[in-house]
């Protein structure tokens, strides 16, 4: 791959991050543009410098790695790196590319970085043909199960992630796609919908009431009753949209 897949390594124990940029020098691709060693930190840093993939320790002081991806609102691509094997389910339900055993060996990493390359190359390919962001009237078509859908992005006023599924609602119908919602959030129009927080996007367009809400977030009521946590990382970006 000619781009680089920056990366960031969170491991509270600095010989483990070593051992892994050590391993990670054979691959020139794999750019690591910094480390943190406990999850706040690595939150900080993993929202300010948008990187494309993270490895990550999982028993870490006070907070572990699932406990970073819950307070997460971009999500690069995880790698588990950790020397417990009781966690892979849960690693795996959390939409990691891999769970990796300390100590690590060269050749299951190897494994490892051709899945990423693979999956990271697929998604740029994805974006530089996509056809953009659709238009708020555009229709889209929702296939559920034996039941198919088609409906007008103005008739859905929200849009939430249910483990590897997104779930859209319009009218009285709950329709599920196997897609990310990060995904989702790329195709629509900015303007019109809104990421709340890590889970649910919503249509400004059904909003009814906003309210303050507990350590500096927002909370919406939609016109159809339905209360919403705008994340207290997302607030200042809600109020500039909606001009408060």
């Amino acid at each position: 791959m000619s781009k680089k897949i920056k990366t960031i390594l969170v491991d509270d124990e600095r010989l483990a991050r070593q051992e892994l940029k050590y391993l990670l020098q054979d691959y020139p691709d794999i750019q690591i543009i910094d480390e943190a060693e406990n999850v706040d930190d690595a939150i900080e840093k993993i929202h300010r410098l948008q990187p494309d993939l993270i490895f990550l320790d999982i028993e870490m002081p006070e907070k572990n790695g699932f406990d970073l991806l819950d307070e997460l609102e971009f999500i690069p691509k995880i790698v588990f790196v950790t020397a417990y094997n009781q966690y892979a389910i849960q690693a795996f339900e959390s939409e990691a590319m891999d769970y990796l055993l300390k100590p690590m060996k060269a050749e299951r990493l190897s494994r490892t970085i051709e899945k990423i390359r693979a999956e990271i190359q697929q998604t740029r390919i994805s974006e530089a043909v996509s056809e953009g962001r659709l238009p708020p009237d555009k229709r889209i078509f929702l296939k559920d199960g034996d039941k198919c859908y088609f409906v007008r992005l103005t008739e859905i006023y929200m849009i939430e992630s249910v483990g590897n599924y997104c779930r859209f609602h319009f009218g009285s119908n709950r329709p599920m796609i196997h897609r990310s919602l990060n995904k989702i959030q790329e195709r629509l129009d900015p303007n019109t919908f809104f990421r709340a927080n890590r889970q649910q996007i919503i249509n400004t367009e059904y909003i009814a009431e906003i309210d303050s809400y507990y350590k500096g977030g927002m909370k919406v009521v939609l016109n159809n009753g339905i209360e919403l946590e705008i994340s207290t990382r997302n607030s200042v970006a809600f109020k500039d949209m909606m001009g408060i």
